[in-house]
């Protein structure tokens, strides 16, 4: 699996998403309460563009008439025709044993710590790193 550095943690505020393309393929970052999540940007179902779609909870319905809104549960429509999927497990709300959108992982790292060593060697001097950034694997 290859890695790819997306940017620093803040560029991706609570609650919203970076969109990109790695080995082109387009994926979405999404940042839920500070988790970091990535998907594919390809609904299962007719191949639309789900990292588009909108974020929301869940409802859910402990005993008849009585509902609750999950303002947490991190739910992914697609834009086309409402499919729903978990962002943090790719799983979907209506089958999750059978359809699910491709996650990759996320992980946040020191700055520089991503990168691969070439075969050539140049004369280095000791840097500190003071930031972190976010890495993507495909």
């Amino acid at each position: 699996m290859a890695k790819y550095v997306i940017g620093a943690p803040y560029e991706i505020a609570p609650g919203s998403r970076k969109l990109l393309t790695l080995a082109g393929r387009s994926v979405g970052v999404f940042n839920v309460d500070g988790e970091f999540f990535a998907l594919l940007d390809r609904c299962p179902h007719q191949g639309g563009p789900l990292c588009h779609g909108e974020l929301w909870g869940a409802v859910r319905a402990p005993v008849p008439g009585v509902y609750e809104y999950e303002a947490a549960g991190p739910l992914l429509r697609c834009p086309w025709h409402g499919w729903e999927f978990d962002v943090r497990t790719g799983q979907s709300w209506f089958d999750p044993d059978r359809t699910r959108v491709r996650r990759y992982p996320v992980t946040v790292e020191p700055a520089g710590s991503a990168l691969t060593r070439g075969p050539y060697v140049a004369e280095t001097y000791p840097v500190t790193v003071e930031q972190q950034v976010l890495v993507v694997e495909i």
